[in-house]
Parts: C-alpha cells; structure tokens; sequence
C-alpha cells in the first residue's frame, strides 16, 4: 500500500496524529477502525461484484466510505499495518455455526507481530461483533476485553480455537495464507444460497457506548448493556439509518432475494 492511500485509509478511521509503532498503536487502530468501518455484507443484496482486489478494497471502503466482510475488512487492514510497519500474516479460519464448524476459509484473520516485536497478536476487525482490542495469540489464559472475556485455545491438528464468554467463534489452521487464497470462498460467500451472507442484509459498528446495527429493516442499538429495537418502516427510513448511523450512502436500498 503506498503512502498517499495508507493516509488516505488513516483519516477514513479518523486516525490523524502519527501512530507509534508499538502495541498502543495497534489497539488504537483496531478500535478506531471498528467504530468508523462498519461490518455489512450490503454488496450481495445490491448486486455489486466483490473484489479483494488492493485497489477495489481502497475504492469500496476508503474512497466510497463503505464497509465489507471479513476478506474485505481484514484484507485491507492487514495491507494498512504492513504499510505501518507491522509483520502480517494471514490465516484462514472456519466458523463455529450450529454447534458444527463452517467451510475451510469460511473467515479470514490476521496474527500480527508490532514493530516493536510484541506480540504476535490476533487482529480481527472483520468479525462483527468481536473483541474490542487485539488478543494475545500465544496467551491462553482468559483475556478481557471490553466485548467480553476471550480465551485462545488448542485445538485438533495443530489448530487454534477463539472462544468468547466461553463459546467457541471460530477455529483458525495455523497456515500462512495471501489473500488471493481467499478469492473463491468470497465469491461463494456472495453467490450460495447456503452462505448465510444471501440470507438477509446486516449493517454493524462498534460505538462510544455499545453498538449500532441495521439487521433487514430493523434498527438495533445497544447503548451501556440497554438494547433497543426499531422497525423502519420504508426504504427511505431504511437508506436514512444507513446513512445517519453508518456514513454509508446508497441510492437504492438492498433486496433480499424471496
């Protein structure tokens, strides 16, 4: 990533000052980048093609202000902290869904190593709801975040279990992996009726004091542990909370296939 586009991405999560190149940098870039990026898979019901492409990542979330999934998400983050220095490697994780494991590649993560050589940490802004802060990777005793206690644990074959409140989110194969690798899960992901991202439409950020999320026409906010939900009840109401809450602007609202 060239200089001009990392500071371009800097100012797009509201990162201004120079960032020191150690772990209090790295947790204020994951932090500032769950708040301002939002978690949405709002492509796939607009019919817009997927890339995880360098510079259609930098078009769709720096230059248009949008938001993405996890390939894109943390596709693009992990080019900002090699660009800042960071050592980055990318591992494909599968899942935990239903009490069974997802598909191989089913989600993309980060394990970085600072450039002061702390670390390695678990970097995860492509998740959703997720830890607030990167984790120890090489930790596995409980580790407490402001989204909840996490643990990182063995599992079968050399693999790695995340688990949060004691629930397991997903298991990641310790293989380095580029992103390209990632490409034909992204595009199945987008396509497959059995991908839960065809299912409906999601819209999610962390916030000051909660989270704010668009699920289909609903409008959930949880402000200090106090959830409240609100039905819109058209597409403008619809595009107007996209808007307001999320900076993402959009002509039409997305359609959920029937």
């Amino acid at each position: 990533m060239e200089a001009q586009t990392a500071a371009a991405y800097l100012r797009r999560i509201g990162v201004t000052d120079p960032v020191p190149f150690d772990v209090e940098g790295l947790r204020l870039l994951h932090r500032a980048h769950l708040m301002a990026v939002p978690f949405e898979n709002l492509s796939i019901h607009l019919s817009e093609q997927i890339s995880i492409a360098e510079d259609d990542l930098v078009a769709k979330i720096v230059t248009a202000r949008r938001g993405g999934f996890c390939y894109e998400l943390n596709g693009l983050f992990g080019l900002l902290l090699e660009a800042l220095g960071t050592d980055v490697t990318r591992v494909a994780a599968r899942v935990y869904g239903d009490g069974r494991l997802g598909p191989p590649f089913d989600h993309l993560a980060l394990v970085a190593r600072a450039a002061d050589g702390s670390g390695p940490w678990l970097v995860d802004v492509g998740f959703g709801s997720h830890a607030v802060y990167p984790l120890l990777f090489d930790e596995r005793g409980e580790q407490d975040d402001p989204a909840g206690t996490f643990r990182i644990a063995d599992a079968d074959d050399g693999d790695i279990d995340v688990l949060r409140d004691g629930a397991p989110q997903y298991r990641i194969e310790m293989r380095a992996r580029s992103l390209a690798d990632f490409g034909p899960t992204c595009w199945w992901q987008q396509t497959s009726p059995a991908s839960h991202f065809t299912q409906g439409t999601i819209c999610s950020r962390l916030t000051e004091d909660g989270r704010v999320s668009v699920a289909g026409r609903m409008l959930i906010q949880t402000r200090d542990g106090v959830r409240t939900e609100q039905e819109l009840a058209d597409d403008e109401a619809l595009l107007s909370a996209y808007r307001e809450h999320f900076g993402v602007i959009l002509s039409r609202a997305p359609r959920v296939p029937t």
